[in-house]
């Protein structure tokens, strides 16, 4: 099964969904926002696809860090932050089963669903 994590209130969320209903593709919402995200499955996001790519440096959540959280980012660090404001992950990730995808991209979800 197909699940897509993110959080309601979010454009990019919006652009997945739209693409996904389109295809035809079934798939479970996994809301950060009600549901949070339990640490196991970050930290495998993490080993999988690097806390570079799920940490969302670009949001107003990041930018309205204290500096001290923002500088010395590492692994555990990013880690510990995502979890404790679930906004910071990067959106959507869409769960493959096999493999995950972070944000949308019309062609890397099309290849995704390809054969």
């Amino acid at each position: 099964m197909v699940t897509l994590y993110g959080i309601r209130n979010c454009d990019t969320m919006k652009k997945a969904w739209s693409w996904l209903d389109a295809q035809g593709v079934a798939y479970d919402f996994h809301d950060y926002k009600k549901a949070g995200i339990d640490r196991a499955r970050l930290e495998g996001w993490v080993k999988e696809l690097g806390w570079e790519t799920l940490l969302n440096k670009a949001g107003t959540t990041f930018r309205k860090l204290p500096e001290a959280d923002r500088q010395g980012l590492d692994a555990e660090k990013a880690i510990a932050l995502m979890l404790a404001q679930p906004s910071l992950i990067k959106r959507p990730v869409l769960d493959l089963g096999s493999r995950r995808l972070v944000g949308f991209k019309p062609e890397a979800y099309a290849q995704a669903f390809a054969g």
